[in-house]
């Protein structure tokens, strides 16, 4: 066994052995694989593997975990790649583990409103599996047509209706899990109620693939609501759409989705794919979407004309109401393909705050503070309904925020902001690679030094997505 710690080096002999659990074909070495695998949508960040693996079993995974446990070898546990936190960067080579094959829906319980799941099921595909059934998993990314559920796991994924129905860590009741060093276990047992011992289950959610492979997931699921009606609100200043936000839920509104999309950041969507279905004259300065949902068709209207005679009180436009499923539906893709488009147009740093929704109008006039001050543009997005604002940042010279000085600065303002508005440094994508700097920035060397303690428990070795959340 080697003495010293991991390192990015496969040996003809381990590639072999490696090749023997889960067949040659799994096993990828390619010029052209390891490229495909070495990025995310993270910035425009790219490292290579040594090796990409594909197991498509538990015993497959442990396996591998267990080789690569004994020769110290870093392992990069991926899911789809669409992470924007350096997560699933191998930037250390070593090995790439992708949960591309474990991807089957095992069960759909309908007696007791649960789904099992492999972790490499496709998000869209599992809600569209139990919605076949009546049945809804609510946690919805805007990367839901390709995202993994097992990286949704990893990161406590979100989405625009969270705001009504929670996030993942809501839904999760027990995972099958494989350590670092090979074993397999359970984390809880398949029941909505659970106070025997330490919540482990909890514990792996969020935790960024640092501390095991989750290979089988058991979620909780509802029914899924017959009605949705959706709306679309105009303001005249991003001050006022953001302060709207608090209002609705004051007036005791809880809309299961209710979206901020900055006017800049729509005109760039709407050019990318081509759509003319929301205006984008210069009196906006930016537009709210909200959903309320339900089984009643009278109480939802009753609510939905409620609300927008509300935020007549925050000088809010013409309001478009979404008459059918195709208007839903273009809404819903112009908000959904919002970072994809904006990323294409320069704006490749994206930043994941969360601060408590009264405060999001002071939060966006930081914002664009900072980006007077340094000379970036920014826009801003995402799910106000739960205070999460993502900000997207055009710098006309840095375009990776990893390892640059002065971004790095820039950040740490942004960041203390944060801090100081009561919030905290990402709410769904996750700390990574590339959030490290500023972990100090909301949890003291006491809280940090707690984690530490939990992950060398967990991977007493190091080797598991290692140079992640901190060194």
């Amino acid at each position: 066994m080697a003495e010293k710690g991991p390192n990015g080096l496969i040996s003809v002999e381990q590639r072999k052995i490696l090749q023997s659990i889960v067949g040659e074909a799994n096993v990828l070495v390619d010029e052209e694989s390891l490229l495909h695998y070495g990025h995310d949508e993270t910035e425009k960040l790219q490292y290579y593997p040594s090796i990409v693996v594909k197991p498509a079993t538990t015993k497959e995974v442990a396996g591998i975990m267990q080789l690569c446990n004994q020769y110290l070898i870093p392992v990069t546990p991926r899911g789809a790649g669409t992470g924007l936190s350096g997560g699933a960067l191998p930037h250390l080579g070593g090995l790439v583990l992708s949960t591309e094959r474990l991807n089957k829906i095992i069960e759909i319980d309908e007696r007791n409103l649960q789904v099992i799941t492999e972790p490499g099921v496709i998000t869209e595909v599992l809600q569209n599996a139990v919605k076949e059934k009546g049945l809804f998993y609510p946690p919805d990314p805007s990367s839901k047509g390709s995202c993994f559920i097992g990286g949704n796991i990893a990161e406590n994924s979100g989405g625009p209706r969270a705001v009504k129905y929670g996030v993942v860590k809501d839904y999760v009741l027990n995972l099958e899990l494989v350590l670092p060093t090979g074993e397999i276990m359970w984390t809880g047992a398949n029941v909505l109620k659970n106070s025997t011992g330490y919540n482990l289950t909890q514990l792996l959610v969020g935790s960024e693939g640092t501390l095991g492979i989750v290979t089988k997931i058991v979620l909780k699921l509802i029914p899924h609501p017959k009605i949705d009606l959706l709306m679309l609100v105009p303001f005249s200043s991003l001050e006022n759409a953001s302060a709207a936000v608090s209002a609705i839920f004051r007036a005791g509104f809880i809309p299961s989705a209710l979206e901020l999309i900055e006017i800049d950041a729509l005109k760039i969507v709407s050019e990318m794919v081509g759509s003319t279905a929301v205006p984008v004259n210069d009196s906006i300065a930016a537009h709210l979407i909200i959903e309320v949902d339900g089984n009643n068709q009278d109480v939802l209207m009753g609510e939905i004309e409620a609300i927008a005679e509300l935020l007549t009180q925050f000088d809010a436009g013409e309001i478009f109401f979404a008459d059918d499923a195709q208007q839903k539906a273009e809404l819903w893709k112009l908000r959904r393909r919002a970072a994809e488009a904006v990323k294409l147009n320069g704006y490749t740093i994206e930043e994941d705050t969360v601060v408590p929704r009264a405060e999001l109008p002071a939060l966006i006039k930081g914002v664009k503070a900072l980006g007077i001050q340094h000379g970036f543009k920014a826009v801003c997005y995402g799910h106000a309904g739960d205070g999460n604002l993502h900000i997207r940042i055009n710098h006309p010279t840095i375009k990776n925020s990893h390892g640059n000085e002065e971004m790095t600065g820039i950040l740490k303002a942004l960041f203390e902001l944060v801090k100081s508005l009561g919030g905290t440094i990402s709410g769904e994508h996750g700390i990574g690679l590339i959030q490290k700097p500023y972990i100090p920035t909301v949890f003291n060397d006491a809280t940090i030094q707690l984690m530490r303690g939990i992950k060398k428990t967990f991977d007493p070795n190091h080797i598991l997505n290692v140079g992640k959340i901190f060194d």
